[in-house]
Parts: C-alpha cells; sequence; structure tokens
C-alpha cells in the first residue's frame, strides 16, 4: 500500500479514496514555501527552530491520541499497534530534545515555557476530540493524515536533497524505511476497520481525513508565519 509522488495509491480501496480526496492538498503542501524551503535551502532557521518546538509540543498531544486509539481498538492488532505507536511517538519527541532541539540551542525550559501557537492547539485538540468522541475508524481517519502525508512529503522532499544539513536529517527521518513502517500497518489497519465500519461511519472518517489533511497544510503554514495569537 503505497502513494508515489503524484498521489497514485496501489493496496487497498478505502485509503486509495483517501488518499484521492486530499490530492489537492497534498499538491498545496508540496507548494507551501516552507516545504520548498527545506530542499532548496531558502527556509529561515528560525522558522524551522519555530517549527520544530511547536512539532515537539504537537507530538504529545498525537502520542495520547494514539493511546486513546489504541485502548479503543477492536482487536488485541489495533490495541498493540497503536500503544507502540504511542510509546514510539513520545521516543521521537524525545529524540527532537536530544537532536534538533539542541542543535537548534533549544533547552527543556524554553521548550515547556513555549505556549501553543494556535494551529498546533487547534489540531491537536481536533484530534484528541475526534477519537475520544467517534468510533475507532474515525479516530483512524483522523490521524492517519499526519502518517500519510509526512511519509510521503518525505519521500518527494528526499528525490530533490537538500544543501542545508539539518534540513537533510529531517527530510531523511520521514522518508526512511523505519518510519514506513508504521505508515504501511496504520493503513492496513485502515483498511480492516473501513470494512467492518457502515456507510455513515465511512462518510465521517472521509470528512475527518479531509480535515486532517487541511490541519496539515496549516502546520507548515503556521512553522512558515512563525503564528503567534494576535491577542
Amino acid at each position: 500500500m503505497d502513494a508515489g509522488r503524484g498521489g497514485r495509491v496501489s493496496g487497498g480501496g478505502f485509503t486509495r479514496e483517501l488518499w484521492a480526496s486530499i490530492a489537492p492538498v497534498y499538491g498545496r503542501i508540496l507548494e507551501h514555501p516552507f516545504v520548498r524551503g527545506l530542499t532548496d535551502g531558502s527556509l529561515d532557521e528560525a522558522a524551522f527552530r519555530f517549527y520544530v518546538v511547536q512539532d515537539a509540543l504537537y507530538l504529545r498531544e498525537f502520542a495520547r491520541a494514539l493511546a486513546l486509539l489504541g485502548a479503543r481498538g477492536p482487536s488485541e492488532d489495533e490495541i498493540l499497534l497503536f500503544a507502540r505507536h504511542a510509546a514510539e511517538t513520545i521516543e521521537v519527541e524525545r529524540a527532537l530534545h536530544a537532536g534538533f532541539l539542541h542543535e537548534l540551542g533549544l533547552d527543556e525550559r524554553e521548550l515547556e515555557a513555549t505556549p501553543m501557537a494556535p494551529a498546533c492547539r487547534a489540531y491537536s485538540s481536533f484530534l484528541l476530540a475526534s477519537v475520544y468522541g467517534g468510533s475507532f475508524v474515525e479516530g483512524l481517519a483522523a490521524v492517519l493524515p499526519c502518517y500519510w502525508i509526512y511519509w510521503e512529503v518525505g519521500k518527494a522532499l528526499a528525490e530533490r536533497g537538500s544543501p542545508h544539513p539539518l534540513y537533510r536529517r529531517w527530510i531523511e527521518t520521514y522518508a526512511g524505511e523505519q518510519f514506513a513502517v508504521a505508515v504501511r500497518a496504520a493503513l492496513a489497519a485502515m483498511e480492516r476497520a473501513a470494512e467492518r465500519a457502515g456507510e455513515e461511519e465511512r462518510r465521517r472518517a472521509r470528512e475527518l481525513f479531509a480535515a486532517a489533511a487541511r490541519y496539515e497544510w496549516l502546520f507548515w503554514d503556521m512553522g512558515h508565519r512563525q503564528e503567534a495569537w494576535p491577542v
């Protein structure tokens, strides 16, 4: 189950349908100046620094959403999968502290003192509300773009490369096979969940998937603008 740079997806029918529905959003993400700047080296390091801090704050909430999703899993396989992914997300967040954040001159106290930007808080709240308030397939649809879009962006940017060593390392993280394994497992879980779901659940899942994809664009844009609360 894979999607190439152009969004051609092989594998299950429901995930193919989901990807086709967000193809224009994905195209806008690849065109965003933040994303383009990662490969041509033009991205302001201050914007990348802002983004990395917000991403660390977001990942904690994403891990909570995955843990809750796992608790609602219909079988032991789903419980184990998303509990494991929640733990791995926390490990990634801690690795950010030891890696990117350190290299960008940040320490734990500064991270803890930084408030979530509006888009970061909105996206995090959306995920938790979707997982808590919806069925398993609906919650999975809400978290899936964070997996899938980052994988596709990582692969697309890896083809272009980057002259900036820090940006190149970031790209390699999401283009790598370790992350690909997690994404494929989440896609397979979505196919199984969609087969069990009724049409109304699948409709709501499509809506949540599309909304989360738009939040992904907003997150890149937040980093580029270094978004702050207006009041």
